[in-house]
C-alpha cells in the first residue's frame, strides 16, 4: 500500500486551491476509500448580467415561460444552456 503524504495546513482558501492545483492528489488521498455525497443545498455561483432584448422577443419568452409555469429568466438560462450544448457537439 502506498504511503500517503500529510496534507499541510493552509492559511487561506487561495493557498489551499494553489496547493491542490499543483500536486497529484493521489499522493495525499486514497480515492478508493472515497464515498459519494450529495450536497442538495449547494448553489452554483452566478453573475448577474444586463441583457437588452427587443420587447417583442421578451414578450414571446414570457409567454413560453408562462405555458411551462417557470420564471422567464429560468427559461432563458435553460435555452442558452441547451443551445451551447448543441453547438459544442
Amino acid at each position: 500500500m502506498k504511503q500517503l503524504k500529510a496534507i499541510p495546513k493552509f492559511s487561506s482558501e487561495a493557498e489551499e486551491r494553489g496547493f491542490w492545483e499543483s500536486v497529484d492528489s493521489t499522493d495525499y488521498l486514497d480515492w478508493s476509500k472515497a464515498e459519494k455525497v450529495r450536497l442538495p443545498n449547494l448553489k452554483p455561483s452566478s453573475t448577474s448580467i444586463s441583457l437588452r432584448l427587443p420587447n417583442a422577443l421578451l414578450e414571446r419568452v414570457k409567454i413560453a415561460a408562462n405555458k411551462r409555469d417557470v420564471p422567464y429568466q429560468s427559461l432563458i438560462k435553460l435555452w442558452l444552456s441547451e443551445k451551447l450544448d448543441t453547438a459544442a457537439k
